[in-house]
């Protein structure tokens, strides 16, 4: 057992008191059970004498039925106390493991998959499960019912006997511990490949547009049979050790048999033991049977449990690369005042700057917009404004105070981010906008939709803000889903308001009905406005251009027209573009 079992007891200690009463149900079904054989052996003592009529047989035929009863009775409770507590721990391991996941930082999801991560919650979860559940229960049953009824053999029988009929037990011992290495390694392996498995069905799922765009049904098809056959490889691997345990305990417990039957004869017939005597340790002997098969099984369950385990441990052991400082700063609200002063982030030592040199103060219910080029570094300052990612000490500062040293809650409850990637979840328009911690009326929702020009799209639906969206969203356009996800963050009414290329997927009419709306509520608070066209960013206070990650120029919308440079070319191609489109 060892480290591998360790975790049991760190599981179980919790609910102690639970397993403390299903194994003392336990123990009083072992003792009954173990109070049958002698019972059947008096009786055959007793037939043997002829000292038995009608009466005693039935005497002791309802003793023997009580003893059954009482059996089913305690058997009932160690199975709601031992099999009802594991499910409890699975449950709490289960929002354990989701809440821990919701701390960890955005770029641990960057490197680890949805379908991987979806197989810990499940698979290893009830791996586990049945390592608390199942797992202890056998190795407790094994332990005492092999342990009564070996003292019982040795104690009211013959210790001579007992010691034969037992010796193929140190084989069995060892078999145990190689098989359960074995186990161990293969069920591990047996994980990861599903977790493969599950990561390939939930990308095909969540892109089927995408697979079916380019044909790809038949490719894919044959991909995921690639992962399932290994899947099916490993589980064969797996099972061929697996499979070694029970003819392995059937020729042991039948070497046993035949060493008892030989010897055990040979006593009866000299007059050492009874008949009863040995009636009832062939009975006893039997009942060795359910322990040594339980071997197999508690080696099996708690290796496999072991395996999920290290892969659960190893997710709770990742810390958030994002956290809130040792002393963070007494900022009970934002302000808005923005200042950034000679940026400079790499995501990685290696690669090169994503944002260099860039200095910038955005004062209250001002607006700043970013415009450049894909790469240019526009999100990346989205990014670090609500440490999504952490800036460099010392660089971003809002009202005065470090970023690093504002606390997340207060940070993220007042900068209001509409990113690029509009993710709606599966539940209705109203409890999308309404996403935010709080208690919203209904009333504060349609003001959101209102604001962000989507209200009227919202009641041609036929349940209007009571409409399901589907899964992301998928029953809705693109442009509906930025404008829903544009009221999700005004509803919070945050100090702070962060627009990343959030109307791209609406045609340049809507766009400024939207803007001409969304400028009456930035006039109330600090904007960043990020966008790739002029249309969208040429009412701001303050436009930066950027380029990989530079800012190659600066101004309002008519000074930067009026150097005729970068913006000035992208200005006069996007009125070229929407000229030829209109004709």
């Amino acid at each position: 057992m060892g480290k591998r079992t360790a975790f049991l007891l760190r599981l179980i200690r919790p609910y102690w008191h639970r397993y403390a009463l299903g194994i003392a149900a336990l123990v009083a079904t072992d003792l009954l059970q173990l109070a049958i054989p002698r019972l059947v052996g008096a009786f055959t003592d007793a037939l043997d004498r002829g000292a038995l009529d009608l009466g005693g047989v039935l005497r002791y035929a309802g003793m023997i039925v009580g003893l059954a009863v009482f059996v089913g009775v305690f058997r009932y409770f160690w199975r709601i106390y031992v099999f009802g507590t594991s499910w409890h721990i699975e449950q709490k391991m289960r929002e354990r493991l989701f809440g821990h996941l919701l701390t960890l930082s955005a770029n641990y999801f960057n490197h680890h998959k949805t379908g991987d991560l979806m197989a810990h919650a499940t698979n290893d979860l009830q791996a586990v499960r049945m390592a608390v559940g199942p797992g202890v229960l056998m190795l407790a049953d094994s332990l005492l019912m092999s342990t009564g009824t070996l003292a019982v053999m040795l104690l009211t029988i013959d210790w001579r006997l007992t010691l034969l009929g037992l010796s193929p037990l140190p084989l069995l011992a060892l078999s145990s511990w190689g098989l359960g290495r074995a186990i161990h390694a293969r069920f591990r392996r047996v994980q990861d490949i599903f977790s493969d498995l599950t990561d390939r069905v939930q990308e095909n799922l969540s892109g089927i547009r995408v697979v079916k765009a380019f044909a790809r049904s038949r490719a894919e098809e044959e991909a995921f049979a690639r992962v399932n056959r290994r899947y099916l490889e490993a589980n064969l691997h797996l099972h061929r050790v697996d499979a070694a345990f029970d003819p392995l305990i059937d020729f042991l417990t039948g070497l046993g048999f035949v060493i008892v039957l030989g010897y055990g004869g040979s006593l009866v017939l000299d007059g050492i033991i009874s008949l009863g005597d040995f009636v009832a340790f062939v009975s006893y002997l039997g009942m060795l049977v359910w322990p040594m098969l339980a071997v197999g099984w508690v080696v099996n369950l708690l290796e496999r449990g072991a395996a999920s385990m290290e892969r659960i441990d190893a997710i709770l052991a990742e810390r958030p690369e994002i956290t809130d400082a040792p002393r963070p700063a007494p900022v009970p609200r934002l302000a808005g005042r923005i200042e950034i002063r000679d940026l400079t982030f790499r995501y990685r030592p290696d690669l090169p700057p994503a944002l260099e040199n860039l200095t910038v103060t955005v004062e209250p219910g001002r607006t700043l917009a970013l415009i450049g080029r894909t790469g240019s570094g526009k999100t990346t300052l989205a990014n670090l404004l609500v440490r999504v990612y952490d800036p460099p000490a010392g660089t971003v500062f809002i009202d005065g105070v470090d970023v690093r040293h504002i606390p997340l809650e207060v940070l993220r409850r007042d900068v209001g981010y509409v990113p690029q990637d509009h993710f709606l979840f599966s539940k209705t328009i109203a409890e999308n906008i309404a996403f935010a911690p709080g208690q919203w009326s209904r009333e504060a929702v349609e003001a959101a939709a209102r604001a962000a020009q989507v209200e009227e799209d919202i009641l041609r639906f036929p349940k209007g803000f009571d409409t399901p969206v589907g899964e992301r969203g998928v029953t809705l356009s693109g442009g509906q889903r930025q404008r829903i996800s544009i009221a999700r963050a005004l509803l919070k009414d945050p100090p702070i308001l962060i627009l990343d290329d959030c109307l791209s997927a609406v045609d340049s009419q809507t766009e400024s009905l939207i803007l001409a709306r969304l400028r009456q509520v930035m006039a109330r608070r600090t904007t960043i406005l990020i966008s790739h066209r002029v249309s969208t960013v040429q009412h701001a206070d303050e436009i930066l251009v950027l380029d990989g990650g530079r800012v190659i120029e600066r101004g309002t919308h008519q000074e930067l027209l009026a150097r005729r440079g970068e913006y000035y070319r992208l200005y006069q191609r996007q009125r070229l573009e929407e000229q030829i489109a209109a004709e």
